[in-house]
């Protein structure tokens, strides 16, 4: 089980944030930011508002997700894609991997 966490993390990490930005409402203001920028008082951050923008996708509102952040429909593609390859890698046989 160890084995398959830490061989897998990275695919585990993308689907746990999917699924914590699917089940968030996003027009609810955040209490609190992990954002280090904000945490230094500086206001202005490029990627402040793309969790917003992804979880008003998920919640199919294309207007407000591109309101907080216009990166978000390609942040949502490239996750997307990056869970699929890591799925289809995770699932393939072990005599198919192949070492490097």
């Amino acid at each position: 089980m160890i084995k398959f966490l830490k061989r897998n993390f990275e695919l585990l990490f993308w689907v746990a944030a999917i699924i914590a930005l699917a089940v968030a409402d996003p027009s609810v203001e955040p209490q609190y930011s992990l954002c280090p920028l904000k945490l230094m008082g500086i206001t202005w951050c490029p990627g402040c508002g793309i969790g917003h923008a992804i979880s008003w996708l998920i919640h199919g509102n294309l207007t407000n997700s591109w309101r907080a952040h216009w990166l978000g429909v390609p942040a949502l593609i490239l996750i997307t894609y990056r869970i699929y390859v890591l799925g289809r890698k995770a699932l393939r046989p072990k005599e198919q991997l192949q070492f490097n």
